[in-house]
């Protein structure tokens, strides 16, 4: 299971985190990430980052957002700085989980979380 929070209505220019845990029996996490649906528009991969700190980002959001992870809480962040009106989607995080009781690593969502940026 993963739990986001973190989203909200912000102004032009200000500044989100999100947050997404993920909980239950874990073995192993490999990739997190997070996506984003904007009305009309298709689903984006916003952010990602693996087990080993590599990251990638949309190229709309590489010199504004920021992803990390805790590998001991279980924890995926992305740090918005700069927001922009466009920015404005359901925010979803993901991650590849492998469970105690499972050999091969699944996909995880998370429930979405909304941004709004608006003046």
């Amino acid at each position: 299971q993963l739990q986001a929070s973190g989203g909200g209505l912000v102004q032009p220019g200000g500044s989100l985190r999100l947050s997404c845990a993920a909980s239950g029996s874990i073995d192993s996490i490999g990739e997190m990430g997070w996506f984003r649906l904007a009305p009309g528009k298709q689903r984006e991969l916003v952010a990602a980052i693996s087990s080993g700190g590599s990251t990638k980002y949309a190229g709309s959001v590489e010199d504004r957002f920021t992803i990390s992870r805790d590998s001991a809480k279980n924890t995926v962040y992305l740090q918005m700085n700069a927001l922009k009106p466009e920015d404005t989607a359901v925010y979803y995080c993901n991650a590849q989980i492998r469970r105690r009781t499972q050999r091969r690593y699944a996909d995880y969502w998370g429930q979405g979380t909304l941004v709004t940026v608006s003046s």
